[in-house]
């Protein structure tokens, strides 16, 4: 377990993600993921209303509503950290005053909880001043519905002049930003690494597993299926893709450990980041997550990785 940044939440490192629940994974399958995780030390899980729309048959909240009843059903509210997130869905767009709060009344309701541990701007909303959205954020800390607030898909020069106006404003803080951030996407580092280290923000990368990519799964000339993922994976069969598989092999098969093992325990040894988020539809890719948690590379596994996907 390890603190979240500057917050009062301690978490583990690895954090679930819950954007596979109510949609490649069902009620049943979904709890037996989430028993798993809990079982196995686990405690952070992410979501947001969003999840999972579009996806056929889905219109979103399918997430946090199986999330909450998993929650009822085991009486673990108080055991778990639940972050979830407003901005992105189109039933609730934005990040105006009114949308806000009422987002945040359809997620603690869907949810089944009076307050969220760590909520997330999920998309930057350029047509709502910063002054609106932090202080509707800031009105939902203050009324202890909202723990702690965090950022997601924001650009440097947003996120910190978010963080100025906090300042300026006497409002809740972003403490934490979850960037698209894995062995084969790491503009993060360049783009917003800087302003995450003199801000002392949490890092909570989304995709860390490049979605499917990096548990190893797709390989040039495979016949890797048509999962809803599987398109955005082949995308990274390229050179520099292969190059990073190699690497990653050469590691699992020393360690002992699934592929996925070692692309999030890469994540979890660079500066700022608190913990990866990686979903898992079923109990053999969960067990990916739970190596990872526990894996502590070597300095020298952790610089072939880096510099086999520089």
């Amino acid at each position: 377990m390890r603190q979240l940044g500057s917050t009062d939440l301690t978490v583990s490192p690895v954090c679930l993600g819950g954007n596979v629940f109510g949609w490649t994974a069902g009620q049943d399958d979904s709890f037996t993921v989430l028993d798993g995780y809990v079982a196995s030390g686990g405690n952070f899980i992410d979501t947001a209303d969003v999840y999972m729309a579009p996806a056929p048959g889905n219109s979103g909240g399918e997430s946090e509503t199986l999330i909450g009843d998993w929650m009822r059903s085991r009486g673990n509210r108080d055991d778990v950290v639940i972050a979830t997130k407003v901005g992105m869905w189109q039933e609730r767009p934005g990040l105006s005053a009114a949308n806000i709060k009422a987002a945040a009344e359809d997620s603690l309701r869907r949810l089944g909880t009076d307050r969220i541990d760590l909520y997330y701007a999920h998309l930057d909303d350029q047509d709502t001043p910063l002054e609106e959205t932090l202080g509707a954020f800031d009105d939902l800390v203050r009324s202890g519905k909202v723990r702690h607030i965090g950022a997601s898909n924001h650009t440097a020069d947003r996120l910190a002049e978010a963080l100025s106006v906090s300042r300026r404003e006497n409002l809740a803080r972003y403490e934490v930003l979850q960037p698209h951030y894995n062995l084969v996407e790491r503009g993060f580092e360049s783009e917003l690494g800087e302003l995450v280290a003199r801000e002392e923000l949490a890092v909570l990368p989304y995709y860390a597993l490049a979605k499917g990519f990096l548990t190893g799964k797709y390989r040039p000339g495979d016949d890797t299926g048509d999962s809803p993922r599987a398109e955005g994976a082949r995308a990274y069969l390229d050179e520099r893709g292969v190059t990073v598989l190699t690497a990653l092999d050469e590691i699992a098969t020393l360690r002992g450990v699934p592929v996925a093992a070692v692309a999030l325990a890469w994540l979890r040894t660079r500066p700022m980041v608190a913990a990866p988020i990686a979903s898992a539809r079923n109990t053999d890719q969960l067990s990916a997550l739970i190596d990872a948690a526990e894996l502590e590379l070597t300095d020298s596994e952790a610089q072939r990785l880096t510099d086999a996907s520089a």
